[in-house]
């Protein structure tokens, strides 16, 4: 199958350019921050428009920094360690999901603790707009012909202009486009609709974003400056089974709390 003809430049203006993936991205931090608002109710959560605009912009701040941070980290360390300049340079692209995930995770934990709301009922209504964000992120990584999968003999096997080994790849990031977006986003926004017990969605959404990843990643081709980490594993296998156990202990332990008493 044919790569579509896609110019991830949507337009240049001297030096300053504009892409698709960052519109992509753009595109989703709007969304979140026009529809969780809609989403509070369902974990019956209240936030003054200060608290909103402030949560919402500890997400970002936790989606870039720590996207970035969990790239030199977990994936390019050696490199970052001889050029440690080249860390602030984001506009060369290396940006881990994992690591947003983290930055995410902290920022609003010391968040809900400094404004005194609880971390669940928080977090699992925006879980499902995460998915979304998420999905076209993806979208966004496949214009820009990166993060393709491995050879194939498929018939929607694709040649990237970026490959160049010239051969047909998985269009990997269509199928994380899905699984991780459209997929995701279903599951999680049906249990918050039609759930009561704070936490569900957020370890359910942890513990299915590590399932597809690691399904994926068997057809992902692995980072190049990486490879197989363990075995046949990649980084992105291992850190995903991170998630997958964390989510298993998580869930158990939400089920064995006692139910919070309503006042």
């Amino acid at each position: 199958m044919k790569y579509p003809d896609l110019n991830p430049t949507l337009f240049r203006i001297g030096p300053l350019e504009a892409r698709w993936y960052g519109l992509l991205y753009i595109i989703g931090f709007a969304i979140g921050y026009f529809f969780y608002r809609r989403y509070l109710p369902f974990r019956n959560a209240t936030m003054k428009k200060q608290d909103y605009e402030d949560f919402i912009f500890q997400i970002m701040l936790g989606v870039i920094f720590g996207g970035r941070l969990g790239y030199v980290l977990f994936y390019n360390l050696s490199y970052y360690a001889h050029h440690p300049l080249e860390i602030f340079a984001v506009w060369h692209g290396g940006m881990s999901f994992h690591g947003g995930a983290l930055g995410v995770i902290i920022l609003s934990f010391f968040f809900c603790k400094k404004r005194g709301y609880r971390f669940y009922q928080l977090a699992d209504p925006i879980m499902p707009l995460v998915a979304i964000g998420l999905g076209l992120g993806r979208i966004g990584n496949f214009i820009n012909g990166e993060l393709y999968g491995r050879v194939t003999s498929l018939p929607w096997g694709m040649v990237f202009p970026a490959d160049p080994s010239g051969l047909p790849r998985h269009p990997s990031q269509l199928y994380e486009a899905f699984l991780e977006g459209v997929l995701l986003f279903t599951i999680t926004y049906l249990l918050l609709r039609f759930t009561k017990k704070e936490g569900l969605v957020f370890w359910s959404w942890i513990g299915l974003y590590g399932i597809f990843r690691f399904l994926v990643e068997f057809v992902r081709e692995p980072d190049a400056q990486l490879g197989y980490v363990l075995g046949f594993l990649t980084q992105g296998q291992i850190l995903s089974s991170g998630m997958i156990i964390s989510a298993i202990i998580g869930l158990i332990l939400i089920y064995r709390r006692k139910p919070r008493s309503e006042n």
